[in-house]
């Protein structure tokens, strides 16, 4: 019987960014192209290209599929991993706000760990004087579990999403006050 080591007794979290259901479609459809591509000159040789391409591609997506894991000492992403104490300020976001922070929102010196195919994503500002890297954003399919394992909130529990929260009820509020000039001329 083996006995665990200590490093994997002090995980706060882990979780494995599998394809989704859907994404599994692509590579079925890449063997099929490069099959039909070989048919032509030979059907036997093309359901063989088809079937070597397909396996490789699932091959490929299995072993390229990112972990998350945060330690009391580290968190690492893929395969980039930092001390836990250069890490900040963690948020999870989901829907929109999750959108935004994968677009519009997001810096360009950030190191990212995006998938299609997840909605949520976590923003983890880095601290580190001497790295560039502003923040590290990855998505996942549990970020109230990840913020919590480093010590952050959810987007909506933040300040920020209080303060334009209250100013989008206030403008929806005025909105419906707002008399319209051609009714009181009625």
């Amino acid at each position: 019987m083996s006995t665990p080591s200590p490093e994997a007794s002090n995980v706060l979290f882990r979780e494995k960014l599998w394809p989704s259901v859907g994404t599994w479609i692509w590579p079925l459809l890449i063997a099929i192209t490069a099959g039909v591509a070989v048919a032509p000159i030979s059907i036997p040789w093309g359901i063989a290209v088809g079937l070597i391409v397909l396996v490789g591609i699932v091959v490929l997506f299995l072993l390229k599929v990112p972990t998350l894991e945060v330690t009391e000492e580290s968190l690492t992403v893929g395969r980039a991993t930092i001390e836990r104490k250069f890490v900040g300020e963690a948020i999870g976001y989901r829907g929109e706000e999750a959108f935004k922070q994968r677009g519009q929102k997001l810096h360009g010196l950030a190191f990212m760990n995006l998938r299609g195919w997840l909605d949520a994503v976590v923003r983890m500002e880095v601290t580190d004087p001497r790295d560039e890297t502003p923040y590290w954003i990855t998505s996942t399919r549990r970020p109230e579990e990840l913020t919590a394992a480093l010590g952050g909130v959810m987007y909506e529990f933040t300040e920020e999403a209080q303060r334009e929260s209250s100013e989008l009820e206030a403008k929806e509020a005025a909105r419906f006050r707002t008399p319209d000039s051609t009714n009181e001329q009625g």
